[in-house]
């Protein structure tokens, strides 16, 4: 009988858990003012709570992380100038919530400020910002990184003095058929799009004819994401402020719409910084940094375009920001304000309304979940 009722209990718990999963929540940071650069946070969303776990020390700038699809493994550019651009690579122990550096390769180029894994596990990608070009990283089986494989670089520049003097790659998003590769140039106007192969051992990545889509001028295309049902992307503007909504078809994409992201007055560099829709595919949200210091929150119709819903005022600066797996949160990464908020998203309209929870971290910049196991 004591062991029925135990294995009872055991089976309850195990429900309740994958009913009401718990998250590690991994934060990346500038690590100018500090050692540390990768923190572990448990982030229990049934009681909106988060509790330190572990954190890296000796990681330089660790401002953009990707997690492999099995989460095993951990990937962060080491966003460095002077030669000094990197990717890093870690093992993830879900158990504890720890992080193990694994090895770290040259990213090709200076100041990377994204990084991204494709669904095998095999290829790592990173984008160098002053470098204007991405890097591909074949992996070991142990999760390490070889020497980059491909380093493509772009040509041209923009309007914009000041910001757009060179290519700036600021972002390299995989479709979600993992078949195409998406590379916002924030320096030159220009949303590039290429052919990709996981299996292929030396070049991955191919461009393909036509090798861009061309942005109004000043635009500044910085994050791309994809709707949950695949058929639409959105794309965000640094410069200009902008969401560009586009309709996808295999390795396609048709403008549909174009809407203010950043209202502030600001005529110059609005400061848009992320694009995130929620797993329902029933809101999106966008960051605005510099002036505005919000977030906008806008409905999506069936069509994939977006209508305005209102505007959230954060922290200084926010930079990238999550939904966490359960569509009920948003945290978001205020690099200047030194600390991440918590919002719960109205489940009907999508509005946010502020826990008053926070995560108190220097100059936080990229946010990630994986269940605890």
């Amino acid at each position: 009988m004591k062991k029925y009722m135990l294995l009872c209990f055991l089976l309850a718990a195990s429900f309740v858990q994958a009913q009401n999963p718990i998250f590690y929540l991994l934060i990346g940071t500038y690590t100018k003012n500090q050692k540390d650069g990768i923190y572990v946070y448990r982030f229990n969303p049934n009681k909106t709570e988060a509790t330190f776990v572990s954190k890296t020390s000796g990681v330089e700038n660790p401002s953009y992380l990707a997690i492999s699809k099995d989460q095993k493994f951990v990937y962060a550019v080491n966003e460095n100038g002077d030669d000094k651009g990197a990717v890093s690579s870690f093992a993830l122990d879900k158990k504890k919530g720890e992080l193990t550096f694994l090895n770290k390769q040259s990213s090709g180029g200076d100041a990377p400020c994204y990084v991204t894994v494709d669904s095998t596990g095999k290829n790592v990608i990173a984008a160098n910002y002053s470098g204007g070009n991405f890097s591909v990283f074949k992996t070991n089986a142990d999760g390490s990184l070889q020497p980059s494989t491909q380093v493509i670089a772009h040509e041209g520049y923009g309007v914009n003095v000041k910001r757009q003097e060179q290519p700036h790659v600021h972002s390299v998003v995989l479709s979600p058929d993992q078949k195409f590769l998406f590379v916002a140039d924030l320096g030159n106007d220009r949303l590039y799009r290429y052919s990709f192969d996981a299996s292929d051992a030396k070049e991955p990545v191919k461009p393909l004819d036509p090798a861009y889509y061309e942005l109004p001028d000043n635009s500044g295309p910085r994050h791309l994401a994809f709707h949950p049902n695949g058929k639409f992307a959105y794309l965000m503007t640094e410069l200009s402020g902008k969401v560009v909504v586009y309709q996808y078809d295999n390795g396609n994409l048709t403008e549909i719409q174009t809407v203010n992201s950043d209202n502030s007055g600001s005529k110059d560099d609005k400061g848009g910084a992320d694009v995130h829709v929620t797993p329902n595919g029933k809101f999106a949200y966008s960051s605005n940094r510099v002036t505005a210091n919000d977030i906008t929150v806008y409905r999506v119709g069936s069509d994939g375009k977006l209508t305005e819903a209102e505007h959230k005022k954060t922290g200084m600066h926010p930079r990238n920001f999550m939904i966490d797996p359960t569509g009920r949160f948003l945290l978001v990464a205020n690099k200047d304000s030194n600390n991440i908020q918590i919002f719960v998203i109205n489940k009907n309209y999508g509005l946010l309304e502020d826990t008053g929870v926070t995560i108190n971290v220097d100059q936080p910049v990229c946010l990630k979940m994986v269940p605890v196991n």
